[in-house]
């Protein structure tokens, strides 16, 4: 009965999107089917969660259709906590968005187009994360990106429209990728089924594999925008609204994280690129931070250290270890959460404030002590300071990572190995005090000082800074609608919850990440009775 449930999380955001496009007209309508229908989604996620964490992962033929003759959906542990994440995330931000649109007479997000793309965007994430096969995560990732391509050009403003293009270029040779990579690989194991590539991948001659495993990760790589493949996204996100950039930087690079994760523990699980995850995990960690020390825009700033803080997924997902694929899961979580929410805060602070840049910014903490506490705890957060989830995350991460060099620096020939994690574990401490320092430096010049104290202000430090290109000027509204700030604080607390329920959480991760380390688990859940 509950298997029944699992396609509903796409056709409900679908039928959803359909339905508010016919009520194009009525307002006030399509926002109770938009929230309805993510409510809904969030609410199966749960019970899907709860389904399979107590008992065994479960597989839906499509059609009745068997693998791998037709579509398969898989809820596991991952699916599910991915979708419950996701699921929660897209509504706030939809409650966020619609106490703007009330605010702003819905001029920067029309009802008639933002209702019906948002629920389709909601739909490919959803079939993303619960596609058995790689054609339909290839559909996925396209519903997600035509929707994504109307909601970031939103309001048509010349800014906007370039951005656009760039983003849409881009993606386009992502998708370029996934696709020559989907054919190859038909071609050369016959079968795109996921379960199933387990199983003929490995027969396949090892330079074959190569080649077809470095493809995906192209795509993938830049789908998550990990190094080198990163230089559109800092300036395609922050053009756009304040709840669609909220979303795109919470969680669209995730999906592709998402990939990475089946990519690397199910269909390449025999065929190790682990130092060269790792190696790319700590340029994306250094290079992204560095980047973000030079602007002094606040929603480039959080595009930099959006990179950045990628570098420790890929990094997790390089160590691959148990304990390291149930830190990345967490860290995945937490950085979904708190990366909405500085976007969200920043959308208020550019409300509020008229401007989202340092050398504009003074005075808002005695203005509005709320926005100032908003900003300041999930910028903590990222920064990794105790007890925050940002710190318990990286911690399980490092601890993964001295785990495999202690075991791998215990054979000669994996010494260099175990060097290199050394090393990358000082890159990522370095990067979060980095990020720390450079989120900090914009709450004490925006929120501390004072307003005198702005004419005439500079620095050498600030004259190092780099503006936001051609930054559209905004009027400051001294009042936040109660809608925007009741959603940006709900994604707080619940940035806190990670933090208190830290320990709970990782026990789930880690019972995730324990069928991500066994690849038979998911074979024989698609094909009954199969292994590797």
């Amino acid at each position: 009965m509950t298997a029944a449930l699992v396609p509903l999380v796409v056709l409900l955001p679908l039928l959803g999107a359909a339905t508010a496009l016919i009520l194009g007209r009525h307002r006030r309508a399509q926002m109770a089917v938009s929230t309805t229908v993510l409510a809904a989604v969030a609410a199966i996620a749960i019970v899907l969660l709860v389904t399979v964490d107590g008992g065994e992962p479960m597989a839906v033929n499509v059609g009745g259709w068997e693998a791998p003759f037709g579509i398969v959906l898989v809820v596991d542990r991952l699916s599910a906590i991915m979708l419950i994440v996701s699921a929660i995330v897209l509504l706030v931000v939809l409650v966020y968005a619609v106490g703007q649109g009330v605010a702003d007479r819905h001029r920067e997000t029309p009802v008639s187009i933002f209702h019906p793309s948002y629920l389709i965007l909601s739909a490919g994430v959803f079939n993303a994360f619960i596609a058995g096969d790689l054609f339909n995560l290839y559909v996925g990732f396209e519903i997600l990106l035509s929707a994504s391509y109307v909601l970031l050009t939103l309001g048509g403003t010349g800014e906007r429209i370039r951005a656009g293009v760039t983003y849409i270029i881009v993606s386009l040779v992502s998708s370029l990728f996934f696709l020559s990579a989907i054919a190859l690989i038909y071609g050369a194991a016959g079968t795109v089924n996921i379960a199933q590539l387990s199983v003929r991948i490995a027969e396949l001659p090892a330079s074959v594999q190569l080649i077809l495993h470095l493809l995906l990760l192209i795509a993938f790589g830049i789908k998550a925008a990990v190094f080198p493949l990163s230089f559109w996204l800092p300036d395609s996100y922050p053009t756009a609204p304040a709840p669609v950039t909220a979303v795109f930087a919470g969680l669209l690079t995730k999906v592709g994280v998402y990939a990475i994760i089946r990519t690397e523990t199910v269909i390449f699980a025999d065929h190790d690129l682990s130092v060269l995850l790792m190696i790319i995990g700590g340029l994306t960690m250094l290079i992204g931070i560095l980047g973000a020390l030079t602007q002094a825009d606040i929603k480039r700033l959080l595009s930099f250290t959006l990179v950045s803080h990628i570098g420790y997924m890929i990094f997790g997902i390089g160590v691959g270890t148990q304990l390291g694929l149930a830190a990345t899961i967490y860290y995945v979580v937490h950085h979904i959460t708190v990366q909405t929410t500085l976007f969200l805060t920043t959308g208020l602070i550019e409300r509020f404030g008229g401007a989202t840049s340092i050398n504009r910014l003074s005075g808002l903490l005695k203005a509005s002590p709320l926005l100032a506490i908003l900003f300041f705890i999930p910028a903590l957060n990222l920064g990794g300071i105790p007890p925050f989830s940002g710190f318990l995350g990286k911690v399980g991460l490092f601890l993964a990572g001295a785990e495999d060099a202690g075991a791998t620096g215990a054979d000669a020939a994996g010494a260099g190995s175990a060097w290199l994690i050394w090393i990358l574990i000082a890159t990522g401490a370095i990067t979060s005090l980095i990020t720390l320092y450079a989120l900090t430096r914009f709450w004490n010049m925006a929120f501390w000082r004072r307003r005198e104290e702005l004419d005439g202000y500079e620095s050498a430090l600030l004259g190092s800074v780099l503006e936001a290109p051609e930054g559209a000027t905004v009027t400051a509204k001294r009042t936040t609608p109660v809608l925007m700030v009741a959603a940006t604080t709900t994604l707080v607390v619940l940035t806190i919850m990670l933090t208190v329920f830290a320990g709970p959480m990782f026990e789930l991760t880690s019972r995730a990440a324990d069928g991500l380390t066994n690849p038979d688990v998911y074979v024989s859940l698609v094909f009954p009775g199969g292994t590797r």
